[in-house]
């Protein structure tokens, strides 16, 4: 069981309102509301198989989809941590590919730096995440006469089937996946589970979300990001336009890790699912037959509205009929 150390629902409440994490999120309504209105069709035009707002763009392709995703590296860390952001550029999106159900086939950079020695390390975690993960990287765009530190990476994949932010429906159960063999990289809230660990490890872990998305087990999913593990549940269950009721005490955490810091945490394996009662029991299963944590943390329902318990202690977390947290008016359900 989970001890906050004093800390009540409330105050965790108030706390994570305020993270970076939250913020940045909070952020996409807004830019993505920008862009609807500039949009002849608002979003709605967008030709894929679900709305804005899950980890991928699914774009129908034959008898699958073909996956598009993209990812930024905020400036401080690659100015700080050059290699482990170019390695982390390539892990979370290929994450990302597998959050839907996906398999990654290639990425792509776009890297500026102040000159090519600043860049070097860059270069050399993105070679060696997209050799641990076996992803090409296969082009890119370089500036190496730049003021500032700056890298995005893009990646493509393809699904049979989807695991989407949109499928999660009343009456689920709400299930956390995570590596919890690694540790922090200071001063940062990334729980590194993947550099010491051995590829063939990193890759059978990682192909249990297609293997759920192709059995019929779980249809929805998403990856734990930045915003951590009850920032990442908000964007699932109002992507869905459901509420859960989220058990604090029943998520999987590492020996020694404060929960207040955990719940905030980028695991660089971690991810959320909505499964249906009667597939919880093969779920938790399989990720445990590879030494993965597993357990229900929660239950969807129709809410609209996701609060926190733990014990006789409670406090809503969102209400997403008094506020949006990532989608915007005018984005496809």
């Amino acid at each position: 069981m989970n001890d906050m150390n004093g800390m009540r629902a409330a105050d965790l409440v108030a706390s994570l309102r305020e993270s970076r994490g939250f913020r940045h999120k909070t952020d996409i309504a807004d830019v993505v509301g920008s862009l609807a209105r500039r949009l002849p069709g608002g979003t709605h035009d967008l030709a894929q198989a679900v709305g804005l707002g899950d980890d991928c763009a699914a774009l129908a392709d034959g008898d699958g989809y073909l996956l598009f995703a993209i990812e930024g590296m905020v400036s401080d860390f690659v100015g700080a941590m050059p290699w482990f952001a170019g390695y982390s550029s390539v892990m979370v999106n290929v994450s990302d590919i597998y959050a839907m159900g996906g398999r990654p086939l290639a990425v792509v950079d776009a890297l500026w730096s102040h000159g090519i020695a600043a860049a070097d390390q860059v270069l050399a975690g993105m070679a060696a995440a997209s050799v641990a993960y076996g992803v090409p990287i296969v082009g890119g765009h370089t500036n190496t006469r730049s003021d500032a530190a700056q890298l995005a990476v893009s990646i493509i994949g393809r699904a049979k089937a989807l695991l989407s932010s949109f499928n999660a429906k009343p009456g689920d159960t709400l299930m956390m996946a995570v590596d919890l063999r690694g540790h922090f990289e200071e001063p940062y809230p990334f729980w590194n589970a993947s550099v010491d660990a051995p590829s063939e490890r990193l890759r059978a872990d990682l192909e249990l979300l297609p293997q759920l998305a192709e059995s019929g087990l779980c249809d929805a999913a998403k990856d734990i990001s930045m915003a951590g593990t009850l920032g990442t549940a908000l964007m699932l269950l109002e992507c869905s336009q459901v509420g859960a009721r989220i058990d604090l005490t029943r998520i999987p955490k590492p020996a020694g890790v404060t929960f207040s810091r955990w719940v905030t945490a980028f695991p660089s394996f971690g991810y959320l699912l909505s499964v249906r009662q009667d597939k919880v029991e093969a779920v938790q299963a399989l990720f445990n037959s590879r030494a993965l944590a597993c357990s229900a943390i929660g239950m969807v329902d129709d809410s609209l509205e996701v609060s926190l318990h733990q014990q006789d202690d409670s406090a809503v977390l969102w209400d997403f009929r008094r506020e949006p947290f990532i989608v915007a008016k005018d984005s496809p359900r």
